[in-house]
């Protein structure tokens, strides 16, 4: 991921609910030196997702633990619901499993998000486990979901 494409990236701008997955301005994550305003995190845990014209369709974080790669995810909003996400989210996990081959790979959802649960069971994950993480907005439930190949 690019400078350029990590501050396009936050400009996105997602329809409620979906509101809640935006960042905050480029600007902001270089001050705070967060997540992919940090150069060197953006280099080894950041990659972005072009279509096949170049265009920036979305990026992933791979974030390593011991023994798992966990995904994190984002499609460009005006990609949303178009039916590309299964192919969106297997290039990404392909990306993970080159990286690592012996990792499990998984992701965390909020329950609430159906449309991507759906995606992500599509893309051959599974619902392993329920539990509450604290964000922004106070404690809300997530499920972990892992790769079965």
């Amino acid at each position: 991921m690019t400078a350029l494409q990590a501050k396009e990236i936050c400009g996105w701008i997602y329809e409620p609910p979906y509101d809640i997955y935006g960042w905050l301005p480029w600007e902001e994550m270089q001050a705070l030196d967060i997540e992919f305003g940090d150069p060197d995190i953006r280099m080894k845990q950041y990659i972005s997702i072009l279509s096949t014209e170049g265009e920036l369709c979305g990026f992933s974080q791979i974030f390593p633990l011991q023994g798992v790669l966990r995904l994190g995810l984002g499609m460009k909003p005006d990609w949303c619901g178009r039916g590309m996400g299964k192919n969106f989210v297997q290039t990404v996990t392909q990306e993970a499993r080159r990286r690592n081959p012996h990792a499990e790979i998984d992701l965390e959802v909020s329950t609430w998000n159906e449309r991507a649960i759906r995606v992500y069971e599509k893309a051959g994950f599974q619902i392993t486990d329920s539990y509450e993480l604290r964000t922004a907005e106070g404690l809300k439930s997530f499920y972990c979901m892992v790769y079965q190949p």
